[in-house]
This record gives structure tokens, C-alpha cells and sequence, in this order.
């Protein structure tokens, strides 16, 4: 699906149809549209198919008198009424005069931008569209981080009441979440320091401060996921440490058991053979010595803990 935007009196509003200084953003395009695309602007096929692969990683490729800027932004997966974080690649085409947007799927910073919702973007100058939509993209990131470290808080206090699979389970999704999100950090912090360069994408001096804003805001975002990974898998390892060292208290305390309730087995084997001279052969005797060496054994493994 393609959609074609233009800043209209300072705001990001609908075109009917592309024209010079629009923002053309493409959805899941079809074959056809992608056909018509490059063929009004000149565009290396190879950009679309890197764009639309899933498992691309970023990067800045530029041919003829076009540039692609692959970068990875985050999503949020609904599953079961579980939520997992992901990234999958935004390409970004820049064209003489338009900025075109490719992705496989919505995502919502693409509607804030399409609903209007930044403001002060204008969508003919190029570069300074594409630094406010990196500049979006790492604050999302930072968004979906404190997210997470919301929802790890809440997982480890379940935990500490009641070590269920379920808590684990999720807290292995959001140690991958985090991986996936230190990853993509750091590619697209050496994707926008190639732009820094301006060699591939001209930069101008009103734009400087922008860019800075956007590498903070990376950075930030870099040494957050870092952080988090490193607390999530130190958790995880604490709680792995508790679950090993129940099951040995359980293990444990099993074993003390059986050992006590095999005493009054022993005696009365003893006391069911069929020979003579056995001391006291009555009835209760063989009860009272069992009873008597089971709370003997019982107290012996209570004091050592055992019990």
C-alpha cells in the first residue's frame, strides 16, 4: 500500500498523488507497486528487496543518484495475551526530491508522523525528515526499554512468591527481547555515524544539533539494553541457583523421610522370622522400639537439619 505525504502549513498532511518534496510511504508493497516506483524514480531494485528482507541488517547503500538507509526499529508481538519485543528493518530511499519509506509491516512511529502528530518536520528537506524520524525511532526504543524493565520487575516479585514455568518462560522472552534490542542499537549506531560523515547523506548546519540529539539518543538506548541484559541475566541465573537449591531442600528432606519410615519395615521383618529366641515376643514390643527408634532418627536429622 503506498500513501503519499506533504508538509502543508507547517504539518504533515495526505496528497492524492506524489509530487516533488512528498514523502511516499510504502506498506507491504505489491509487485506492482514497487514496479511503478522504480520506474518514476530511477530506483536499483536491489533497495526494495534489501528493505523487504526481515533478516537485513542495518546499513547505508547508495547508487546513481539514489541512497537506501536500512535502519532496524522496534515492534511490539501480541501472542496469547503475552507481549514480546522484536525489530525488523525500515528502509529509507532517498530520491532527488522525495523520501520514500519501506516496510513490511505498520508501524505506529510511521502513523505519528503520517497522522500528523510530530510536528516542525518538513518532508522536502530530506535530511532533516529522515534525522526526526531516527530521532522518533531511538525514543521508541527507550519507550519499549522501561517497558520491559517494568515488566521484569513484576515477573522476579511473581517469582519470589511461587517459581512457576510461566514466569521463566517469560522472562527468557524478555532477555531475547533485549538481545534483539542491543543488536539493533549498535548497528544503527554505525549506521548514523556513516551519516555523521556526510559523505552519503549531505548534511547541512542546521541539522547539527538534530544529529546530535538522535546519537544520544542511541547511545542512551545502547548502554540501557546493556544494562538491562546484563541485570536480566544475572537474575536469571540467581533464580536458576533457587530452583537447584529447592530442589535438593525437597530432595532432602525425601530422603530423611524414607529413612525414617524403613525403621518399623526392618523391625517387624526382624520380628516376622520364623525362629526362636527372639527377646520379648509380644506384640507391642516390636511397635514401642519402632516408635522409639523413629523419634530417635527424627531428632538426630532435625538437629542436623536434615528434617
Amino acid at each position: 500500500m503506498l500513501s503519499y505525504f506533504k508538509t502543508i502549513e507547517g504539518r504533515i498532511r495526505p496528497v492524492p498523488a506524489w509530487e516533488p518534496g512528498c514523502w511516499i510511504n510504502c506498506v507491504a508493497p505489491s509487485e506492482d507497486e514497487i514496479g511503478g516506483l522504480i520506474r518514476d524514480f530511477s530506483i536499483e531494485p536491489d533497495f526494495f528487496r534489501a528493505a523487504m528482507d526481515e533478516e537485513e541488517s542495518s546499513h547505508i547503500d547508495s547508487e546513481d543518484s539514489s541512497t537506501l538507509i536500512i535502519i532496524d526499529i522496534p515492534v511490539v508481538e501480541r501472542e496469547d495475551q503475552e507481549i514480546t519485543y522484536a525489530t525488523t528493518p525500515l528502509g529509507i530511499i532517498l530520491t532527488e526530491k522525495n523520501v520514500i519509506t519501506v516496510s513490511t509491516r505498520e508501524s505506529p512511529i510511521l502513523d505519528e508522523f503520517a497522522e500528523g502528530i510530530v510536528r516542525g518536520v518538513q518532508t522536502n528537506l530530506k535530511t532533516h525528515f529522515i534525522l526526526h524520524l531516527m530521532l522518533r525511532i531511538a525514543s521508541r526504543y527507550l519507550q519499549y526499554l522501561k517497558q520491559i524493565d517494568r515488566t521484569t520487575s513484576m515477573i522476579e516479585k511473581e517469582l519470589r512468591h511461587s517459581m512457576k514455568n510461566s514466569e521463566l518462560l517469560q522472562l527468557m522472552d524478555m532477555e531475547k527481547s533485549l538481545v534483539y534490542f542491543s543488536s539493533s542499537l549498535k548497528s544503527n549506531e554505525l549506521t548514523l555515524e556513516k551519516i555523521m560523515r556526510g559523505r552519503v547523506v549531505k548534511l547541512y548546519e542546521e541539522d547539527q544539533d538534530l544529529l546530535e540529539d538522535v546519537l544520544i539518543e542511541i547511545k542512551q538506548a545502547v548502554d540501557m539494553s546493556g544494562i538491562y541484559l546484563d541485570i536480566l541475566s544475572s537474575t536469571m541465573e540467581s533464580f536458576a541457583s533457587l530452583i537447584s537449591n529447592n530442589l535438593n531442600m525437597v530432595m532432602k528432606v525425601l530422603a530423611s523421610i524414607t529413612l525414617i519410615i524403613s525403621i518399623p519395615t526392618v523391625i517387624s521383618g526382624y520380628y516376622g522370622m520364623n525362629v526362636d529366641g527372639i527377646p520379648a515376643p509380644q506384640f507391642w514390643f516390636p511397635i514401642a522400639v519402632s516408635v522409639l527408634v523413629m523419634a530417635l532418627a527424627a531428632f538426630i536429622l532435625r538437629k542436623k537439619k536434615m528434617l
